[in-house]
């Protein structure tokens, strides 16, 4: 009899229903979200949150489908349906943990309200722009040309929030210098080594005495010498 119970036994064992893999489930969802959002530039890490399941998967007979909406934004945390597509298939959702890092540009000083933005004041640094809720910025050309809207503090990440209107007068542009003393008011031309918007304080050289002094950003193309 013992030999018939074990027989038995193993009979069970043999047609009992298999399992799906939870990891392959988490593995699928994880692959599908690299994929979809994989940018030249950029590096991705998905960590799989853990599967609360009442019930046991029924092995797959199918390669798993997982699903990630086209337009659905890329966010710290996601979640990523995986679908068995059999007649007795099953779906679940998959919590997943996002991290997508990207080189984006930092303030290397504390800079103001006016001043436009060059490569001295900025440096690259890889960040992980799931975590930048008001954007970023990957190099000047996206500023445009563009001053800044407010106080910025130094380490802080260049986002587009950040920038005004184009600058009045950019690094390189022939201005109008103006200089005031009491009721004398004397212009001259000048040639501005800085950039910036109305306020903006930067320097401007003297075309005819090659003098450099600093000024203030009054209008467009015109500069008011500061004491």
């Amino acid at each position: 009899m013992l030999w018939l119970g074990a027989l038995c036994g193993g009979g069970a064992t043999a047609g009992a229903s298999a399992i799906q893999s939870l990891d392959s489930v988490q593995a699928t969802a994880a692959q599908a979200l690299r994929r979809q959002y994989a940018m030249p530039g950029s590096r991705i890490e998905v960590t799989a949150g853990s599967l609360d399941l009442r019930r046991q998967l029924a092995q797959c007979m199918q390669p798993l489908h997982a699903v990630v909406a086209p337009d659905a934004r890329l966010a710290s945390r996601m979640t990523v349906p995986v679908q068995c597509l059999q007649d007795d298939g099953w779906t679940v959702r998959v919590p997943l943990q996002v991290k997508s890092f990207r080189h984006v540009l930092v303030t290397s000083r504390p800079l103001l309200r006016g001043d436009g933005v060059s490569a001295g004041d900025v440096h690259v640094e890889e960040r992980d722009v799931t975590r930048l809720g008001y954007g970023y910025i990957e190099n000047l050309g996206q500023a445009g040309g563009r001053s800044l809207a407010r106080d910025v503090t130094s380490g802080s990440v260049l986002n587009p929030g950040m920038l005004g209107g184009r600058r009045m007068v950019r690094a390189g542009d022939h201005v109008e210098m103006v200089a005031r003393l009491d009721d004398i008011e004397v212009r001259a031309s000048g040639v501005a080594l800085g950039s910036g918007d109305n306020g903006a304080r930067l320097r401007v050289r003297n075309e005819s005495s090659g003098k450099v002094v600093d000024a203030m950003v009054s209008a467009p193309g015109v500069v008011i010498a500061l004491p």
